[in-house]
């Protein structure tokens, strides 16, 4: 016949026990009384273990359907491990029902429920194991700083270090020679370091470059810095150590022309920053044109490390341009500083000029009194 064989389902009582073949050559023969003996205690066994089932189930008033399947007439194909698996589920199902109250039963329907408890308390263990992973990354900014709004990356769990800085720093039109240093030396570090790190060393590179005083920094020796063991060495790679001290000389250099690093570095925006007005950071760029003019001329000096990326983090940290998001609460800020710094500047020069009027007034007086004197 073709198909698949049907497999008849076979239990103990079923076994078949065979003779060991005899040096005669007989075949093994069927035990059948052996086979009927057995039969018959089995199916005694299970009427009695279906009896014991049906009497539990009259004494705890539910009905057989709602745990025990309805047993078929062919008693010899229910086997005993089955009957035994049975009656265990029903006694602990039974002793559940009377010692837990977070089960009921439905008499007229054998139905078995849970409530809503157990869900409960799994997702109350899920918030909770959500908070505890998110408090492991990081520990959230204090009440502080959380109640203003800031630029998108800034977040509840940012570094606090970073964020005081994004408060406080960043973006704010800066004039200062030493913190331009500073802020030229940490844009440069941001190949190797996170500004997260490189704020919580702050501390660290102002007592290793003498508070970043350019005019200091010019005279330190190579070998001495970079030597092995320092803690300079452990702040930066030797490249980047001996990059700042080129710089720090070559910052010098501009002084020396310029009369501050400050008016050289912002005669390339008119003194005026750069105000990007950015809704989104997406639209915030990497390097600009104008970050490309700069990074030009400082390597055409002589400076090392500063690329157009690295110049544009420099720019945006020295408020050469503003980069935050305008619905950043420092966004105005930095404007009205700026605006601030131009009036300054323009209060100083005409000052200067008024100055240098007076100057050449009184040198052309002193010019003819000595002329008339001399007639």
């Amino acid at each position: 016949m073709s198909g698949a064989q049907r497999v008849r389902r076979t239990n103990v009582a079923d076994l078949e026990f065979r003779s060991v073949p005899e040096s005669g050559g007989n075949k093994a023969e069927r035990l059948v009384s052996t086979r009927k003996s057995l039969t018959k205690p089995l199916r005694n066994m299970d009427k009695s273990l279906v009896e014991e089932v049906m009497g539990l189930d009259e004494n705890n008033g539910l009905p057989s359907s709602a745990i025990v399947e309805p047993l078929t007439p062919q008693l010899h194909s229910v086997s005993i491990p089955s009957v035994l698996r049975r009656n265990l589920s029903l006694n602990a199902s039974c002793s559940s029902d009377a010692s837990s109250d977070s089960f009921h039963s439905r008499a007229s329907t054998g139905r078995i429920y849970r409530t809503n408890s157990t869900a409960v308390r799994r997702r109350q263990v899920a918030l909770k194991s959500k908070t505890d992973v998110l408090d492991g990354i990081s520990e959230p900014l204090p009440d502080s700083l959380q109640a203003k709004k800031r630029c998108a990356w800034v977040t509840a769990h940012t570094d606090p270090h970073y964020a005081t800085f994004h408060d406080e720093e960043w973006g704010l039109p800066e004039h200062d020679d030493k913190r331009l240093f500073e802020l030229l030396v940490f844009s440069g570090a941001l190949a190797e370091l996170s500004w997260p790190t490189i704020l919580s060393k702050r501390h660290i590179f102002r007592e290793v470059f003498a508070d970043f005083d350019p005019m200091i920094v010019a005279k330190f020796s190579d070998k001495k810095i970079t030597a092995p063991g320092s803690t300079a060495s452990s702040l930066l790679s030797e490249l980047k150590m001996r990059a700042i001290i080129e710089n720090a000389r070559q910052i010098s250099k501009v002084i020396d022309e310029f009369g501050s690093f400050d008016k050289y570095i912002w005669s390339f925006v008119n003194y005026k920053p750069i105000i990007s007005r950015s809704r989104y950071p997406r639209q915030i760029p990497v390097r600009t044109a104008k970050a490309d003019v700069i990074s030009k001329d400082l390597v055409r000096r002589g400076f090392r490390s500063v690329g157009p990326t690295v110049i544009y983090s420099f720019m945006q940290a020295a408020g050469i341009t503003n980069d935050h998001l305008i619905s950043c609460f420092r966004f105005q800020e930095c404007v009205t500083a700026a605006e601030g710094k131009e009036a300054d500047i323009s209060i100083n020069g005409a000052d200067d000029k008024k100055t240098a009027e007076l100057i050449e007034s009184d040198i052309c007086r002193v010019i003819d009194e000595l002329s008339f004197a001399s007639e």
